[in-house]
C-alpha cells in the first residue's frame, strides 16, 4: 500500500509526537510512524491499586516558553499540575540521614553536607580565573570553583538525578551548557546567576517559570492527548524495520509491505537505530551518529498504603556515590501531586543502576525488592520490617544519553547530512539536551523550521 505525505515523523516518543503537533498546527500534511504497538516510549503512566506510578519521568520543569505553549494548546484534553510547595525541599543523604538542601545563606553556613573550608572558599568563588580546557568536566569545574565537598554532595547527586552519571565523566560544554556559559560568559556561578537575575525577560520569556509539574494524572495524559491533538489516522503504530532511502526529489519509507512517499522527513529516534534506518549513508557517517552511549537505569514504582507516624514532604532524596549505597536516590511523587496514592498512603519512584553500576540491570526482581525495602527502614525511617505493598520494576537498559566527548563529531556529521539532504532534519535526544523541556523546545524549533524553509501547500 503506496501514499503520500508532505512531512513524516519517525518516532512517537515526547520529541515525535510534539514535533508533529506543531508540525500540523503550521498547516501541513504530517504522519508519525512508531515501531511499537503504542504511542509516548518511555512515558507511560501506571495505576496499581489506588497508585499512579511512572515508567520513566516523573516529573518536568518548565524551562523554556514552548513548555507553558504546548499545554496552551492541549488545554481541552490535558491540565498541568504545578507541585506543591514541598516540591521545594530538596534531601541528600549523607552519613545515616537525608538532610535538606540549603535554601538561604544561614541554612548553607550551618549544614553538614559541606565542609567548614569549602563554605569558607564559597565567598572567592566570583573572583576565579575562567577555566581554558573547553572538555572540562563537570566534576573538574565544579571541585575548581566551589571545592571537592560540594562536588560530593551536590553536583554529583545531582548528575545522577538527571543523567544517573558520573560527574568526572562530562564535560561541563556538552552536559551542562548553562553552567559552562555562566564561567565563560560572566567570570564564574555567582556573577552569572546575579546578572541573569537582572536581565528584563520579555512576557513569553517570563513563561520559563522553572516550575516542577506534572500533567494531572500522570504523564500518560500528556502523551495520549497529543495523539488526540494529532488524530489517530495520522498515527502509524507497529511500523517494524523501517527504512529510508532517497527517491526521485523525495523520501522512500518502508516498512512491510507499506510504503510512504513524503516530501520531508524528521527521525526523532535513538542514535543506536540510526545506522539501520538511514541504509543510504555511509558507514562512517553511520558509526559517528551512533557514538553515543545510554546509561541503564532501573526504575522502580513503591507504594505503601499506610505511613504511620512518617510523613515525607519533599521532592525527593539523591544518594551521592561517595555514600555506596545500591541506589541513586528516590522522589515522592505523592508528596508533590495530588491523587498520586490512596488516603494515608505514599508513591515513591526509586532509580538505580546508572554508568557506576550497569551490572544492576541483571538484579532480579526479588533482589531489587530487597534493595527498596531495606531502604524504607534505613532511609526512610519507616518501622523496621515494614514492606512496600506494591513494588513495580521498570528495567531500562538505554535510558539516559550521556554527551560526552564524541558529541561534537556527532553533532558536525548531523549538520553534514542535514546540509547535503535538506529535507531531512535528524532530532531527537541525539543532541540539544535531554531534558522533557529540553525535547518540546527542539521538537518545536524543527517543526517551524521545516515550515518556514518549506511552506505548507496549504498556505
Amino acid at each position: 500500500m503506496q501514499r503520500n505525505r508532505e512531512v513524516v515523523v519517525i518516532g512517537a516518543g515526547l520529541t515525535g509526537l510534539t514535533c508533529a503537533w506543531q508540525l500540523k498546527k503550521n498547516g501541513h500534511d504530517v504522519e508519525v510512524l512508531e515501531k511499537e504497538n503504542r504511542i509516548g516510549g518511555l512515558m507511560q503512566t501506571q495505576r496499581i491499586d489506588g497508585f499512579v506510578m511512572e515508567e520513566g519521568p516523573s516529573t518536568g520543569t518548565i524551562k523554556h516558553p514552548e513548555v507553558a505553549e504546548l499545554f496552551d494548546d492541549l488545554a481541552k484534553f490535558c491540565t498541568i499540575e504545578p507541585a506543591l510547595k514541598s516540591s521545594k525541599c530538596r534531601l541528600i543523604w549523607k552519613g545515616n540521614k537525608l538532610y535538606k538542601i540549603p535554601s538561604n545563606p544561614i541554612s548553607g553556613l550551618t549544614t553538614p553536607l559541606f565542609s567548614l573550608k569549602d563554605k569558607f572558599r564559597l565567598l572567592g568563588e566570583p573572583w576565579r580565573k575562567k577555566g581554558e580546557n573547553p572538555n572540562e568536566t563537570v566534576g573538574e569545574l565544579a571541585e575548581r570553583r566551589l571545592g571537592k565537598s560540594f562536588v560530593d554532595y551536590a553536583v554529583d547527586p545531582f548528575l545522577s538525578g538527571v543523567y544517573a552519571s558520573d560527574p568526572y565523566l562530562l564535560p561541563t560544554r556538552l552536559a551542562l551548557p548553562k553552567l559552562y556559559n555562566l564561567e565563560q560568559t560572566y567570570g564564574g556561578f555567582i556573577r552569572g546567576s546575579i546578572a541573569l537575575s537582572k536581565r528584563k525577560k520579555t512576557p513569553r520569556e517570563r513563561r520559563a517559570t522553572k516550575e516542577i509539574f506534572s500533567p494531572k494524572g500522570g504523564f500518560s495524559q500528556l502523551i495520549q492527548s497529543l495523539g488526540k491533538a494529532i488524530t489517530e489516522e495520522r498515527i502509524s503504530l507497529n511500523c517494524k524495520n523501517i527504512s529510508i532511502t532517497p527517491h526521485e526529489g523525495k523520501w522512500k519509507i518502508t516498512w512491510g509491505e507499506n510504503i510512504v512517499i513524503a516530501e520531508k522527513i524528521v527521525t526523532t529516534c535513538p542514535s543506536y537505530e540510526l545506522p539501520t534506518l538511514l541504509t543510504f549513508l555511509p558507514k562512517e557517517q553511520t558509526e559517528l551518529l551512533d557514538n553515543l552511549y545510554y546509561s541503564p537505569v532501573i526504575g522502580v514504582g513503591v507504594g505503601i498504603k499506610h505511613t504511620g507516624n512518617v510523613n515525607w514532604r519533599a521532592f525527593g532524596g539523591l544518594v551521592p556515590s561517595c555514600e555506596h549505597q545500591k541506589i541513586l536516590g528516590m522522589l515522592m511523587p505523592s508528596a508533590c501531586f495530588t491523587n498520586r496514592a490512596p488516603e494515608g498512603g505514599a508513591t515513591f519512584a526509586y532509580f538505580l543502576g546508572g554508568t557506576r553500576h550497569p551490572e544492576y540491570l541483571k538484579l532480579n526482581d526479588e533482589e531489587i525488592a530487597s534493595i527498596v525495602n531495606t531502604t524504607l527502614h534505613t532511609m526512610l525511617k519507616y518501622p523496621e520490617g515494614t514492606k512496600a505493598d506494591i513494588i513495580k520494576i521498570f528495567r531500562h537498559e538505554r535510558a539516559i544519553p550521556q554527551y560526552m566527548e564524541g558529541t561534537d563529531e556527532r553533532l558536525a556529521v548531523i549538520d553534514a547530512i542535514e546540509h547535503q539532504y535538506p529535507t531531512l532534519r535528524i532530532a531527537g535526544n541525539i543532541k540539544d539536551g535531554i531534558g522533557m523541556g529540553d525535547r518540546i523546545k527542539q521538537a518545536v524549533n524543527v517543526a517551524n523550521d521545516i515550515t518556514q524553509r518549506f511552506p505548507s501547500h496549504k498556505s
